[in-house]
């Protein structure tokens, strides 16, 4: 009995065993039923990294336009190509020297500019002057308009004695006669018969290039004044070399030698930190080995309060004069700066020998008397000014175009 049980055992096992291996590949069959439609849809998109076929097998090629080897280029072949034409039209357009518009008439050309910057100490003036009654407290007013505008007190008083004298000789005041007045007093004033020549001429037969010196305080536009400045004389038909002796900045010296590129003229430089002195030498003998006719040295700013710099400044002229005399110093103010200016202004002019002013943003103060306080302290005339930023905005000083832009109606 017990033998006829442990033969139904292993025969039940037995058929278990054969009935999973059985239901197992139908499984299998069913999957790789399933497979070919997978296959199908996967060859309906070419995979992208599809081995090339040969013989019978191979694709017909796309169809469409063919090229020759010869006109495929290699990618970098192509890019050059496209590249070349630009690379040789920048070689084409090496800059261009510009042509610096005439200085003749370049202050009255601005006049506009002037005017709506400066006209208020004309307006306020006549207004003033214009009151039926003048007054003691009226005579202050027009003392402190004056000292408002950097007039400066020893030519606020000169002027407001001559005016109180003229028109109580006047007695009736129409609005052109007090205008006619304040135009004579205030060209009184600032000076018509000053010399406001920048000299640059060398007198008599010496074969060398004038000499210009342009000195003063940081931040006062020194630099771009002497790049401006060389635009003018090269519009006067004048041959330049420029002479960056600031040295303590290299972006002064860039500036410098981007000014003169424009206008064609040479600059002499020397190495960052370098001896200013020397590349001050430098600059006047490469003028006068190559017959320019001017050359205009750019120092660094400082401060009139540094007395070591100062004496280098002085160093730097005694060198430039061991090979050419120094025709002109031209020291550069800010007009903004007002009285501050005149202090700056002194202390410069006991180191080297100031000729001449340039009054940069003029256009941009309504304190236009520091023309006069300026010239009152250092004994020398007011010889350009700067009225924008533009590169044709330095103009020589004209007196009686400053004072119409006082005065003028409007």
């Amino acid at each position: 009995m017990e033998i006829v049980i442990l033969v139904v055992v292993i025969a039940v096992v037995a058929l278990a065993a054969i009935s999973g291996l059985v239901v197992s590949g139908r499984r299998k069959k069913a999957a790789e039923a399933e497979q070919p439609d997978t296959a199908a849809s996967t060859a309906e998109t070419p995979a992208r990294t599809a081995e090339p076929k040969v013989g019978e097998e191979a694709e017909a090629p796309p169809e469409g336009a063919r090229r020759t080897v010869e006109e495929v280029g290699l990618p970098e072949t192509e890019e050059a190509a496209a590249e070349a034409p630009a690379t040789a039209a920048e070689a084409a357009a090496a800059p261009e020297v510009e042509t610096p518009a005439p200085t003749a008439g370049r202050l009255v050309r601005l006049r506009d500019r002037l005017s709506r910057s400066q006209n208020s100490l004309g307006k306020g003036l006549l207004t003033l002057l214009s009151r039926e009654h003048l007054d003691e407290d009226t005579w202050e007013e027009v003392e402190d308009t004056l000292l408002t505008a950097d007039v400066g007190v020893g030519p606020t008083q000169e002027l407001v004695e001559r005016l109180r004298e003229r028109v109580k000789v006047l007695g009736t005041r129409t609005p052109e006669e007090l205008r006619g007045l304040l135009r004579e007093e205030l060209l009184a004033l600032v000076g018509t018969d000053l010399d406001r020549t920048v000299h640059t001429e060398v007198e008599g037969a010496v074969d060398r290039p004038g000499v210009v010196l342009v000195v003063g305080v940081n931040g006062t536009g020194k630099t771009t004044t002497t790049g401006k400045l060389a635009r003018v004389l090269v519009a006067d038909g004048k041959s330049v070399v420029l002479g960056a002796a600031d040295t303590f900045r290299a972006a002064a010296a860039d500036q410098l030698e981007t000014w003169g590129t424009r206008v064609g003229a040479r600059t002499v430089r020397g190495p960052e930190g370098g001896d200013p002195a020397s590349v001050a030498f430098d600059a006047v003998k490469q003028g006068t080995e190559a017959s320019a006719d001017v050359v205009l040295i750019d120092t660094a700013g400082r401060l009139h309060t540094k007395t070591g710099l100062m004496d280098e400044l002085g160093k730097v002229k005694r060198v430039v004069e061991k090979q050419a005399p120094v025709d002109e110093v031209l020291l550069v103010l800010d007009a903004t700066t007002g009285q501050n200016g005149l202090v700056q202004a002194r202390v410069f002019a006991e180191v080297v020998d100031i000729t001449g002013i340039v009054l940069t943003k003029l256009d941009g103060t309504a304190k236009g008397g520091i023309v006069v306080a300026v010239q009152r302290e250092l004994g020398v005339p007011v010889k350009l000014v700067g009225l924008g930023e533009g590169a044709d905005d330095l103009a020589p000083f004209e007196p009686e175009a400053f004072v119409d832009a006082l005065v003028q109606e409007g």
